[in-house]
């Protein structure tokens, strides 16, 4: 009787251990995927608030919320496994237990929700492999080298012989897929030094919204400043025939229209005049909402700056891009069917760029809509598409370069357009590991929110020749196999003597004053006696 309740309270630690096991696993991967989303926080954020209205940032609140869930599975787990190392049952609290499950419960939420809202965001994962694969392999491989000591302690404690092949198996299984995972490994910085291509060039994604309030003159003005390659912007079209810029179709997350116009809050930008546009405040917001957590690191003189930015024209956009000699990728935004120059858009954008005197080459051109007029009238801008197609499609059209989201092509797509001549401008990066990960691919341009922070990157943060790499990975799975075969010789000879002990014999021992040692291992016998013979 005594043995069948042990067995059975030694079944229930065992199943809260392998939901203990599996909420650490999952609570990882999240952690890892929302850690590498940071590249896209502001996505995140800007996808909310097109489903709410209200604009804050809710990556961080996440973030923290994961960080805090994981730090506390990892913690109940590394106790757990220094129980089961020295001879013990987990017996985890109920209120922990309450804990792992709404841990557990909540984690499985978010990742069904982010596939169901954010699906695409999915391929950061794969990507970031490509950077940090070769580093979280030596990391697991030193981690499933560490297990070994207690999966042998597990495997010496063992009466019956049946269990110790299934937990030798189970062991070894994992052990030999970790070392062979460098096989599945692609990464494009595993490469000679001298393959290496040139350095992206970098355009300020809507100027530099990190440090002054998106689409503004100071925006672009920062960007200059911190030797940005181009910068990009999205092209709207007043009521009255003005084109500014403007990337919402409404005016509410980055102007101040609810004070000014709150009855016309809700209409499209487009359908303003600009005598309305040019007496919005489009600054306030930035210093007030702090979108990217950088208001803090602006001077006196540039917070109150950024915070009396007005609605940017696009002719000022382009008198500045030529004063500096830099390019400009226009984005013309869609307008409402009903607005008056609905069909004169094109025309009057381009009749704005004409007169402005910029050089045409220096003008990337996305707008697809009426591409043949655009090169008639201005025949050296640089044609470039959204979309992905077959490369003689491309060529035929006119077109040489792609302007993508990041994940939407592979490195073996970039190299085959490098290779029939169209460049590729791949948008918004903005963290050091992934603009290091295009840069190895071959890219040769990248749109960002941090071009400040990704001029200061000299080169790809790592770069390894393809036999280095193979030294390093074998050099990893030789030493483990060598200490893991080491660990299970000194635990069988530590615990392989242990003979068979019942209750009464742990008394007995006691009475006649056994040493104290050989009482522990008596009593390591007596706790795993109802589930391991």
């Amino acid at each position: 009787m005594l043995n069948a309740w042990m067995l059975f309270l030694f079944q229930w630690e065992c199943l809260w251990f392998l939901i203990l096991s599996l909420t650490f696993f999952l609570t990882l991967s999240w952690f890892y995927f929302w850690w590498e989303v940071h590249n896209d926080y502001d996505e995140f954020n800007w996808f909310v608030y097109n489903r709410t209205g209200y604009w804050s940032d809710w990556s961080i609140p996440v973030l923290v919320t994961t960080a805090a869930g994981f730090t506390y599975i990892a913690f109940l787990l590394v106790l757990a496994l220094c129980h089961i190392t020295v001879g013990q049952q987990m017996n985890l609290h109920w209120l922990h237990k309450i804990g792992v499950t709404a841990t557990l419960v909540a984690t499985v939420v978010a990742i069904i929700s982010i596939d169901q809202l954010w699906k695409e965001e999915w391929n950061i994962l794969f990507i970031s492999f490509q950077a940090t694969a070769p580093f979280l392999h030596v990391g697991g491989v030193v981690a499933i080298t560490l297990l070994a000591w207690l999966v042998a302690g597990q495997f010496a404690r063992a009466e019956r012989a049946s269990f110790q092949v299934v937990l030798c198996i189970a062991y070894l299984s994992v052990v030999l897929a970790l070392y062979l995972v460098p096989l599945t490994i692609s990464s494009p910085c595993i490469m000679l030094k001298k393959d290496l291509g040139s350095r992206p060039a970098i355009f300020g994604h809507r100027g530099a919204p990190m440090m002054a309030p998106e689409n503004t003159l100071m925006s672009f003005q920062k960007a200059i400043e911190n030797k940005a390659d181009g910068v990009q912007t999205d092209v709207s079209l007043s009521h009255d025939g003005v084109p500014f810029l403007m990337h919402d179709n409404l005016l509410r997350r980055t102007t101040n229209v609810d004070e000014k116009f709150s009855e016309r809050a809700s209409v499209h930008s487009s359908m303003f005049n600009w005598t309305d546009l040019e007496q919005l405040n489009a600054g306030e917001w930035f210093t007030t909402n702090d979108p990217f957590w950088t208001v803090h690191s602006l001077s006196a003189s540039d917070s109150a700056k950024a915070a009396n930015q007005s609605v940017c024209r696009l002719d000022d956009l382009l008198s500045l891009a030529k004063a500096s000699n830099i390019s400009v990728i226009l984005n013309l935004q869609d307008l409402p069917v009903e607005h008056p120059y609905n069909n004169n858009f094109i025309n009057i954008t381009l009749e704005t760029i004409m007169n402005s005197g910029i050089l045409q080459h220096m003008v990337v051109w996305l707008h697809d809509k009426d591409r043949q007029l655009v090169r008639q009238i201005s025949p050296d801008f640089q044609q470039a598409s959204e979309s992905k197609r077959e490369v003689s499609a491309l060529i035929a059209d006119g077109i040489f370069s792609l302007y993508l989201r990041y994940s939407q092509i592979n490195v073996k797509e970039v190299r085959e357009y490098t290779s029939r001549n169209l460049s590729t401008i791949l948008y918004t990066v903005n963290e050091p590991w992934l603009y290091s990960v295009l840069w190895c691919a071959g890219v040769k341009s990248v749109t960002s929110d941090a071009s400040h922070i990704l001029k200061q990157v000299p080169s790809p943060i790592w770069l390894m020749p393809p036999d280095e790499y193979n030294l390093m990975w074998i050099t990893s799975d030789v030493i483990s196999f060598t200490l893991i075969v080491g660990i299970f010789i000194l635990q069988k000879y530590r615990l392989g003597s242990i003979r068979t002990y019942n209750p009464e014999q742990i008394m007995l021992s006691a009475a006649v004053q056994r040493s104290s040692k050989d009482v522990n291992i008596m009593k390591e016998k007596l706790i795993f006696a109802g589930c391991l013979k």
